[in-house]
């Protein structure tokens, strides 16, 4: 999950679908804002209860994998990027294309509503996602603090859904609401007070939208799985090999080296795909055997 949200095309919670871990990871997360809510409220003996319920192990070993690969993995995801932008636009295309056949077989039914649904969202994003051309901040762009505060919780609160919704990373959110560069202008700087209105939206955002997408996933679930399908569909804008890969939401037909980038589409849909089998099998394996 870490890794994935490095690229602008690509979230941890795409991970997180393909990994079969989704519905765990938002029900861990909604437990969290519900113990938040219940602590702001005096209500400390549910407090306790919620904290009990909350799978410390399990997301305490999750953000262990996400930090690290983030450490370890967005300097040579950076830089293979920078190097060969086309063939690893190919790779996270194939992979997203390998996401989107599980995510479709997660469908209760297909019919004129959730094939509208993929559409209309695949359709949005694709054209927001054109309201900028670069994904990335133009070399040399001043990394200052320049907004008010209210604007930096605000820039949390819709950077970290991201983070919980497949199709797109937070850092492209942050480039396109124009705060990628005032967010790194307060880490160098040690603004304190702007990090912490930005981490306060983070948590705002995260508790609120949690427990609507919980609350969707438990009585519109098959409307909610359409409309991350047309997310990821609309994502792929920015995966679009051609001209520059990840670097520019720009589309035009293949060109030069074709037969590398596709290739490595084909082993990547084919990996996610090997992987959520190998996922699911673990997954109904029994405890023990006799």
């Amino acid at each position: 999950m870490g890794a994935a949200d490095i690229v602008p095309g690509v979230s941890g919670g795409t991970v997180a679908l393909v990994l079969g871990i989704y519905d765990r990871l938002i029900g861990n997360i909604r437990l969290g804002a519900r113990g938040l809510r219940q602590a702001l409220t005096g209500d400390f003996s549910g407090v306790r209860r919620t904290l009990h319920d909350i799978e410390w192990i399990w997301l305490i070993t999750l953000l262990a994998g996400i930090l690290a690969a983030v450490a370890t993995l967005s300097s040579v995801l950076e830089r293979l990027l920078d190097d060969e932008p086309i063939a690893m636009a190919g790779l996270f295309f194939g992979l997203v294309v390998g996401t989107l056949w599980i995510a479709w077989s997660l469908l209760e039914r297909v019919d004129a509503v959730t094939v509208g649904i993929i559409a209309g969202v695949g359709v949005l994003l694709f054209l927001v996602l054109g309201l900028r051309a670069d994904t990335e901040v133009a070399d040399g762009a001043a990394e200052v603090v320049t907004q008010p505060l209210w604007v930096f919780t605000l820039a949390g609160a819709i950077a970290i859904c991201a983070m919980i919704l497949p199709g797109i990373s937070g850092s492209f959110i942050l480039v396109l609401l124009g705060m990628y560069t005032e967010v790194l202008g307060a880490v160098n700087d040690r603004d304190y007070a702007s990090l912490a209105a930005f981490s306060f939206g983070c948590v705002v955002g995260l508790a609120v939208f949690s427990t609507l997408l919980h609350w969707l996933l438990e009585n519109y679930r098959n409307q909610v799985i359409a409309a991350m399908i047309g997310l990821m569909v609309g994502s792929m804008r920015v995966l679009w090999p051609w001209p520059n890969g990840t670097h520019t939401t720009r589309i035009s037909a293949p060109a030069d080296d074709v037969v590398l980038p596709i290739a490595l589409a084909l082993v990547g849909a084919a990996t996610v795909i090997a992987v959520e089998h190998f996922s699911s099998r673990v997954g109904t394996m029994p405890d023990s055997l006799d």
